[in-house]
């Protein structure tokens, strides 16, 4: 650590040329840098792929625990569909307040079996929240949701006057 001082240099005491030899400490502080910026790349990598991963996103049987969302606009109106699967309609909450679409549900199981030598009960819980700006201006009085296998699809249809801003550019080449 001493060769790492600035006053070891020779910049800040001995004048502003340096000699050969008072390079190395550079060279020192560049590779411990890259060993520092290396483990730390190494522990957020381990830490998405590692078992406190696997423990954040057992309730939901893997890599489900952030369920895929897909957004997509068109002339009339924005959607938005989430998978959910193992969900039920009643187990989903779906609130618009303010450009804010807010989507809240619960995953609960109960798998019992019994046998004549034993008794198994598994459990497992999980929630989901997930809020999504949404870009356009929306009549909310005809906002429709449905669940359907698995997959809960939002359509949010835009107010009249967010249609009338849609301005078509002609692209011209350079």
């Amino acid at each position: 650590m001493k060769q790492l001082t600035p006053w070891r240099w020779g910049g800040l005491r001995g004048g502003s040329k340096r000699k050969e030899s008072d390079q190395q400490p550079l060279e020192l502080l560049r590779q411990e840098m890259e060993t520092f910026q290396s483990n730390i790349d190494r522990l957020f990598s381990n830490f998405f792929t590692g078992s406190a991963s696997r423990l954040m996103l057992e309730p939901w049987g893997g890599e489900d625990m952030l369920p895929a969302i897909n957004e997509y606009e068109d002339k009339k109106a924005y959607h938005v569909s989430m998978e959910l699967p193992g969900m039920d309609e009643k187990d989903v909450d779906v609130t618009l307040n303010e450009g804010v679409l807010t989507i809240r549900g619960e995953k609960k199981t109960d798998d019992e079996e019994k046998g004549k030598d034993f008794y198994r009960v598994e459990r497992s819980y999980g929630s989901i929240y997930r809020t999504i700006s949404v870009p356009v201006e929306v009549d909310e009085s005809k906002v429709q949701a449905c669940f359907k296998k698995g997959v809960l699809h939002i359509d949010l249809p835009k107010s009249e006057e967010a249609q009338k801003k849609i301005r078509h550019i002609d692209v011209k080449a350079a």
